[in-house]
């Protein structure tokens, strides 16, 4: 759920990428490519769907997005896939964090899966109902030591963008306040603007509206970066915890054993999709942040992430729910 710093030179990266020249592979694809993900209308599909679109273009065949519930079932669904670049799948962070929440996982994160790119990454936004006696990340975190369990934040399910966010907010700053969970963003949201939690860390896509209509104040962005999504809002690490970052990624992953050359085929034609301007504008007006990176940079990110995460989710005592 943290996106690392080498993060920034994706863009770079991209460019790279782009620039190979020819690369083998190119009888594929002959047939139509799925792309799992999770139920319709939820983030990921929103990102598969807009990936799909722009593949079957690119490679002349017809991409075709199944939908399956939350949770285990869309990686373990690809990770039994025949590795030959007919079955991928995008997918949040939760490829990687549900091992970690749960025992019985049946596919590992590193071992079952071939990286082809970091698709988008998504900030949360720590927003407190305006009632609080508080303006700042230092005064937050004040106000939290002087009243160790009295301050309420509201979840989404565990290991949730709001609940990493949270945790490891809490976690960093060395506070105790009490995690509230909820079925979804919105209940978690509606509860916090009707004043029964006192804060949380929506996306920004949620988050945002709610502070420019002054129904929650805001008092910095999770990124390592300011954020387009909210324009003059500090990041927390900025604004008085040095060091934190938390953001929502998305990638897009095939079998383990994919052959190198479907991968990279793959790899180019979704950053060159991920980097158009429209493609842009439209992850922009859902609270997400294009991003495209090479195989070996995504595979970085995941094993960084785990390696975080799991000491995170250890001493959080996070499991699934």
């Amino acid at each position: 759920m943290l996106l690392p710093r080498f993060v920034a030179r994706m863009s770079c990266v991209a460019i790279t990428v782009l620039g190979t020249g020819m690369v083998s592979g190119q009888n594929y694809p002959n047939k139509p490519i799925r792309i799992v993900t999770s139920e319709a209308g939820g983030g990921a599909d929103f990102v598969a769907r807009l990936v799909g679109e722009g593949l079957s273009g690119a490679l002349g065949q017809q991409v075709i997005v199944v939908n399956r519930p939350s949770g285990v079932i869309p990686p373990e669904t690809v990770s039994k896939a025949r590795p030959d670049g007919y079955t991928l799948l995008v997918y949040g962070s939760t490829v990687w964090l549900l091992p970690l929440m749960r025992r019985n996982v049946s596919y590992d994160p590193v071992r079952d899966f071939a990286a082809i790119s970091l698709a988008t990454s998504a900030p949360s936004i720590l927003v407190v109902h305006p009632s609080m006696p508080i303006n700042s990340v230092k005064e937050l975190i004040a106000l939290a030591k002087a009243r160790p369990g009295e301050l309420n934040y509201s979840s989404a399910s565990a290991g949730s963008a709001i609940h990493i966010a949270a945790e490891l907010f809490k976690t960093m700053a060395g506070v105790n306040i009490v995690r509230v969970p909820y079925k979804g963003t919105a209940p978690a949201l509606n509860d916090l603007i009707a004043g029964f939690v006192q804060l949380s860390f929506p996306n920004a896509a949620t988050a945002m509206p709610q502070v420019k209509s002054g129904r929650l104040r805001a008092l910095a962005v999770t990124s390592a970066r300011p954020s387009p999504f909210a324009p003059g809002l500090p990041t927390v690490a900025a604004a008085g915890l040095p060091g934190y970052e938390s953001a929502a990624p998305s990638g897009i992953y095939a079998p383990a054993k994919t052959p190198a050359a479907i991968i990279n085929r793959l790899n180019q034609e979704i950053v060159r999709v991920l980097n158009r301007p429209n493609t842009k504008e439209r992850l922009f007006n859902a609270g997400v942040e294009a991003v495209g990176s090479s195989p070996e940079e995504f595979a970085a990110f995941i094993k960084f992430d785990m390696a975080r995460m799991t000491k995170l989710i250890k001493d959080a005592g996070i499991h699934e729910e």
